[in-house]
């Protein structure tokens, strides 16, 4: 006699090794990755145990080859295991998620578009209540977009100066620096050089930011070839992935006071 599993969740992402570097960069900020599956999304909501920094994976519905939920649903998995589970995701797989909550066990299978070779990982769910992490809905006055690998370049700077990076705002131009001791970095951005876009709803800004948080968001550079940041003074910075399937990735870091 067959034993029916009941699967509340099934959804098919087609891109299993932009996936992995999500989640290994997620990792990296708590070892709990809360998941939240709805209609409309997919989300990853993650915020760091001193609540200083807080990464979110949202994939909208339609961007799944298949999607599939009985109800809204809300878990939590060791990101240490699913690290584990998705680490041989190739270029060519996708991922097949199912929650099997009658075994506590999240499914992965990830599938070979050419072969059609099938791997299969089950990671255990955390036997604990998920806790909704609310949505930032905050009006950001400075907002820039560059390359990811020139953000890159400029958090590796500031980390060879200090821990705490000063972001200004005004007449059209972005101003970085840091300062401790007897070393000081500066950079200057403005649209054309080397950013792509800047927009601001104030004639000024500026807030600071620690650096160890920068370097967490500057992490996920390789999954996005642009990076959006929004700022204000006093405010969260806002720092977005734009995945290229209607997918990103979003961390919001805690201002200095």
């Amino acid at each position: 006699m067959s034993i029916k599993v009941l699967v509340l969740v099934r959804a098919a992402y087609p891109n299993a090794s932009k996936l992995k570097r999500v989640f290994q960069v997620l990792v990296k900020i708590s070892d709990e990755l809360p998941f939240f599956i709805t209609q409309e999304a997919f989300e990853v909501k993650v915020i760091s145990p001193d609540k200083t920094i807080m990464g979110v994976f949202r994939a909208p519905s339609v961007v799944f080859e298949e999607y599939s939920i009985s109800e809204e649903e809300g878990f939590i998995v060791s990101g240490t295991e699913l690290k584990k589970a998705v680490k041989r995701a190739a270029k060519n797989d996708v991922a097949v998620f199912e929650l099997d909550k009658e075994n506590s066990i999240f499914k992965i299978t990830l599938r070979d578009k050419k072969t059609g070779l099938e791997r299969e990982l089950s990671v255990p769910l955390v036997p604990k209540p998920v806790e909704p992490l609310p949505e930032l809905q905050l009006e950001l006055g400075v907002t820039f977009t560059m390359l990811s690998q020139d953000f890159k370049n400029i958090i590796g700077d500031l980390k060879l100066v200090g821990d705490e990076a000063v972001f200004t705002y005004e007449v059209g131009k972005i101003v970085i620096t840091s300062t401790e001791q007897q070393k000081e970095y500066k950079c200057e951005l403005v649209e054309g050089n080397p950013l792509i876009l800047i927009s601001s709803l104030v004639e000024k800004a500026k807030a600071s930011y620690s650096i160890d948080l920068l370097v967490e968001a500057a992490r996920a550079t390789s999954i996005a070839k642009n990076v959006t940041l929004s700022f204000d003074t006093g405010k969260p910075l806002k720092v977005e992935y734009d995945i290229g399937d209607g997918s990103k990735l979003m961390y919001w870091l805690v201002p200095r006071i």
